[in-house]
């Protein structure tokens, strides 16, 4: 397909694709003349997978790191997830005192090698920030925490794609940016019904 085929299949504007081609955040078309190229289903899944990032707030820096490990994918999938989440994981300081993100780690039944830097200090800048606050998690709500994100984490990797690499970081990825404020959003739902079954509630 031409581009402007491409561009009403994607519903991604001519002038930003060409903007994607030149940033090599998407790959060239198999070329028929110097100034025609054609496209094919690949570019049609790349453009939906930047598009998802990008209306998620990931930003181009971002979207270059995830293209980066599409581009040249880990063989193992421990290492693809962790690039995968690493491409779309906020950088933060990593002068940061990590004791209080190991001890949830070993609470968690997992070690420092099993996880990426940059995962460790993601927990760590956010449990500084509770402690600027003056809250701290109760031990038992923590426990609660760890126990139900931990099988959330083996039913998500129970459910990532081996069809592809493509679909295996888009699953990943996409699943990162875009299902998080789902579940955001679902907490906040679930501690509505909780409060209505424990205190009673009247219709909002």
């Amino acid at each position: 397909m031409r581009i402007s085929e491409l561009s009403a299949q994607s519903g991604v504007p001519v002038p930003t694709i060409k903007y994607y081609l030149r940033e090599k955040l998407l790959p060239e078309g198999e070329r028929s003349s110097p100034t025609q190229a054609s496209y094919g289903v690949a570019h049609v899944q790349r453009l939906g997978v930047i598009r998802a990032l990008v209306d998620a707030g990931v930003g181009i820096a971002g979207v270059r790191k995830v293209v980066a490990v599409l581009e040249e994918p880990p063989e193992n999938p421990y290492d693809l997830l962790g690039a995968a989440n690493a491409a779309v994981t906020p950088a933060v300081s990593t002068d940061l005192d990590l004791t209080a993100a190991f001890a949830l780690l070993d609470r968690m039944g997992g070690a420092p090698q099993h996880c990426f830097p940059e995962q460790i200090a993601a927990v760590a800048h956010a449990l500084a920030t509770l402690d600027r606050a003056g809250f701290t998690v109760p031990d038992a709500v923590m426990d609660a925490y760890l126990e139900h994100l931990g099988a959330l984490a083996e039913a998500e990797l129970a459910a990532t794609p081996d069809t592809s690499i493509e679909d295996a970081v888009r699953y990943v990825v996409l699943g990162t940016a875009l299902v998080e404020p789902l579940i955001l959003a679902l907490r906040r739902v679930a501690e509505q019904v909780a409060a209505s079954r424990r205190f009673g509630s009247g219709a909002p």
